[in-house]
Order: C-alpha cells, then structure tokens, then sequence
C-alpha cells in the first residue's frame, strides 16, 4: 500500500469560513494536495480574492463563494453554484466559528466582590450575544453538513471534517458560549459518524490548542503594545512547547483525516494543541 494524499487530487471540498486565518492556511494545503476547493465565506470579495491567489500559486481550480452558515437556504444556493462550476462535493470542512466580547464574561473567576459588580460575571451576559456565538460555532457546523453531504451520500463515499476547540475538554474561563458549543460539536461528531457509517461518509474532527486568530486576539494581546496579555502568558505557560501554534501546525492532520489513509477512521477528535491537553499544570 502506498501511503500519499494522492487520493485526493481531483477532489472536490467545500471549506466554510475559508476567508478567515485558518481557513486560508487550510484552503492553502488542500490545493497542494490537489483538490479544488469552494471557499464559503460571508466575506465574498475576500474569498473571491483568496481563491485566485491559490488559483494563480497551485494552478488547482478554486472558487470563493457568498453563503450565511446560519441560512439554509443560502447554503442551497452556494451548493448548486459549487456544482455548476467544480462538480460534485466529495469533501466538506466546516472551518466558520469565533468567539464575541458580547458572550465573554469581563472577570475570569467570581469572588465576594463580584457580588457589586454581577454585570463583569455570568449574570450579566447578554443572551443575544451568547446565542449569537454559539449560534455561529454548533448551527453553522450543522447546517452546512446537511446541505453539502448531499453528493456524497448519492456517490456513497466522503469525508466531514468538523473544527472542536480544547475549550470542548476543558472550558477556559470567561467564554462559556464558545465552550459549549464546540462541546456541542465533540459530541456532533461522533453522534453523525454513527449515523453515516454505512453511508460511506466520515465524521471527525480537529481540536486546535491556542492560535491567534482575528476572533480571540482581543483576548490574548494587548491592542496598544501587541504583547501578550495576562491571560495570553497564562495559557503559553500551560501549553509544554511553550508557544502557540501556527495555522500550518493543523494541516497534516487535516490530510490525514480527509484521506483514504485513515479509511477505517470516524468519530474522532484529535487535539492539535502543543501538549496543552496532557498537562496538569505541575
């Protein structure tokens, strides 16, 4: 047996959130690979821009594509746009999420003082705000799954690759929304894998330590210096390889799971987190 990605040229993956930091570099290594991608993005001018500068490097045909991960209605359309123009899906990633200030609690823990001042805890989060974010992480995972695994269950073979967090084995403080939601996604997961295994379709997913990205750089920098917040060395000092990872640090695993090597591979989680997750702290 030859062991390669080779399987994978001439694939054909939808990749929402596609325009934001991990998306790219994930949109960057499935076109090394040899499958041409739908970026999905709200953002169509930045997927569209996206896709024709892997387009012009990989000479592997991409399209940046408009849709809401939270309308159904616009996933059927971009659906019948990626068809036209790629083909049949084969490969679904569902990369759209984030964090929001409006579901993030001002005070990591509780204390006697927090009694005068409930607004900075759990109490006084704004429940728009909560189920905006966890809105964005579980029903725009789910959503885009039931649309866009359409062809593969006709073709009775593909791959879904879902995006966790280690927030989903171990909450952070201060942003119980997002926490939840990609618990949501861990059990999603592996409930969805059960549910298509005899379709042909995997079901796994990826769970990133800490990198900065445009949704939790409020979080772990201070906006005026560009240096690490407290809570930013709090978490480098938890992670043993004592830094945080780099958007590339995802994508061989991301290969791995999409590809026929790991054939016999579903429900899993896999935690890219630079050893955050075996860490007791001593």
């Amino acid at each position: 047996m030859k062991l390669s990605f080779d399987d994978l040229k001439g694939k054909v993956c939808v990749l929402t959130g596609g325009a934001g930091v991990i998306g790219t570099s994930i949109a960057r290594a499935l076109a090394s690979a040899g499958i041409s991608t739908a970026i999905v993005d709200l953002n169509k001018e930045a997927a569209e821009k996206l896709a024709a500068e892997i387009e012009q490097t990989y000479k592997v045909k991409t399209i940046g594509v408009a849709a809401s991960v939270l309308d159904k209605e616009s996933l059927i359309a971009a659906k019948a746009e990626i068809n036209q123009k790629l083909g049949k899906i084969n490969i679904l990633i569902n990369g759209a999420g984030g964090n929001s200030p409006a579901a993030t609690t001002k005070v990591e823990e509780m204390d006697k003082n927090s009694l005068n001042d409930l607004e900075s805890t759990f109490y006084g989060l704004g429940m728009e705000g909560f189920q905006k974010v966890y809105d964005l992480n579980f029903k725009g995972t789910l959503l885009p799954t039931m649309v866009f695994t359409m062809d593969m269950l006709e073709a009775g073979k593909g791959s879904v690759l879902n995006i966790s967090s280690m927030n989903s084995y171990r909450p952070l403080t201060k942003i119980p929304a997002y926490s939840a939601a990609k618990a949501s996604i861990n059990n999603f997961t592996q409930w969805l894998s059960v549910h298509l295994a005899k379709t042909g379709i995997r079901v796994n997913a990826i769970a990133p330590g800490f990198f900065l990205t445009n949704q939790n750089r409020f979080l772990l920098t201070d906006e005026k210096t560009g240096e690490a917040t407290a809570r930013g060395r709090k978490i480098i000092s938890n992670t043993p390889m004592g830094k945080y990872g780099e958007p590339e640090d995802l994508n061989g695993a991301v290969l791995y799971l999409l590809s026929d090597i790991s054939s016999f591979v579903t429900g899993i989680i896999i935690p890219i987190d630079g050893g955050y997750s075996a860490y007791g702290g001593v």
